[in-house]
């Protein structure tokens, strides 16, 4: 989809996507996404992003991705927490990538998110690689951000990179954790109570890699889900384009999907 597009909806909160490839790729989008209803109250939203420069990363981020909808529409409602069927999808994933062989990868940013079920309203993230997820208020406070598993995003966690050395590092398309590999970690965040006007957003690198924190939160706090993704989606091409000295600009594929 090149231009924003709603997808469902959960409770009051609407849900928005969009995704293109990168400016001037004539190859396809190698990323992936999707809205996984579990029940009433719960859905599931993941952001898949073939890692570039290995073969078949389009292949991977759409197996990884229906890996974890098969897990979810095959577990049992009545005796599995959805948190379980998330990782045993995720599992299902590497399982899946690695059968591929070939060198394909992904990166993987999941959101479970439940809103007006009996526990309330909340989110919690699981994430292999640097496709990430971001929560944030109404009045801009940063609730949370997933750690990409890359060395600059480490350097900066510990202190020895400044974000913005970080935006520009020539390191930091280097990924250390993905799907389709025998080694492959998850990470699993904690549940982040949502507040009415919170926004959640799930994306993979083309994003991070092109907007700050600062503007991710200004460009996606206020409106609706859709005025956010054409926002975000707006900017970080006008990034990916830019020539300017100083600015970020890393032609990526992109998705995202913002709830709202």
């Amino acid at each position: 989809m090149t231009t924003p597009t709603e997808i469902g909806r959960l409770g009051r909160r609407a849900i928005a996507a969009f995704s293109t490839r990168s400016p001037g790729k004539e190859t396809p989008n190698e990323d992936s996404a999707a809205l996984l209803p579990w029940d009433d109250y719960s859905a599931v939203l993941v952001v898949a992003d073939g890692v570039g420069g290995q073969s078949l990363g389009e292949v991977a981020s759409r197996k990884a991705v229906q890996a974890l909808e098969r897990s979810l529409a095959l577990a049992d409602r009545e005796t599995y927490q959805l948190r379980t069927a998330i990782i045993d999808g995720i599992e299902a994933a590497n399982q899946a990538v690695l059968a591929i062989g070939g060198g394909a990868a992904t990166t993987l940013a999941i959101v479970e998110f439940s809103i007006g079920g009996p526990d309330g309203d909340f989110a919690r993230t699981y994430h292999v690689g640097d496709a990430g997820v971001l929560v944030c208020g109404g009045r801009g406070k940063l609730k949370l951000l997933t750690t990409a598993h890359a060395p600059v995003a480490y350097g900066v966690e510990a202190g020895l990179i400044g974000n913005d050395e970080a935006m520009h590092h020539e390191d930091r398309h280097v990924v250390s954790n993905v799907i389709g590999a025998a080694d492959s970690r998850i990470e699993l965040g904690p549940a982040v109570k949502l507040s009415q006007h919170d926004t959640v957003l799930v994306a993979s690198d083309g994003l991070f890699d092109n907007l700050t924190t600062d503007e991710l939160i200004q460009l996606s706090r206020r409106g609706t889900a859709m005025d956010a993704a054409r926002r975000l989606a707006d900017a970080a091409h006008e990034r990916m384009i830019s020539t300017l000295p100083g600015v970020p600009s890393k032609p990526d594929d992109l998705t995202l999907l913002v709830v709202r």
